[in-house]
């Protein structure tokens, strides 16, 4: 079974600076990569993607930033949010918001380490309960 998501930026930087494997951040990128998460995104999210990973203080390699970003283009589905009137604590949050909720007749999620940043809604989860959607699912 296939997962629309949006993946919050802390989710993608969390998994790139893991040193270990089996942590719910890798999982979820890893289930980008083997196509059980289907990427949702908007040209405003790839750019703020790719923003905060060249931030040179993470020291990301450039090959590893291109090869996340380009992986989330080319399995993702790019969404055109209408708004929302929703007000969050981080506008720049709002467009992570939005697409989820574009989405949502298709079971969108939105998975953040920051669920503070949102309003309480059930489909906003964390990596670990997204994995544990995945495994209870399949």
């Amino acid at each position: 079974m296939e997962y629309y998501a949006v993946i919050d930026t802390n989710v993608l930087l969390s998994a790139l600076l893991s040193k270990n494997e089996d942590t719910a951040t890798v999982k979820v990128l890893d289930a980008v990569f083997d196509g059980k998460i289907i990427p949702l995104y908007h040209q405003d999210i790839l750019a703020e993607y790719d923003e905060v990973l060249h931030r040179e203080k993470f020291h990301l390699k450039e090959e590893t930033i291109q090869t996340v970003v380009e992986a989330i283009r080319q399995y993702g589905v790019e969404v055109f949010p209408q708004p929302t009137g929703a007000i969050l604590i981080d506008l720049d949050d709002l467009v992570f918001y939005e697409v989820a909720m574009e989405k949502r007749d298709d079971g969108a999620y939105l998975v953040t380490g920051n669920q503070k940043h949102y309003p309480f809604r059930d489909f906003i989860v964390t990596p670990a309960e997204m994995m544990r959607i995945i495994k209870n699912t399949n």
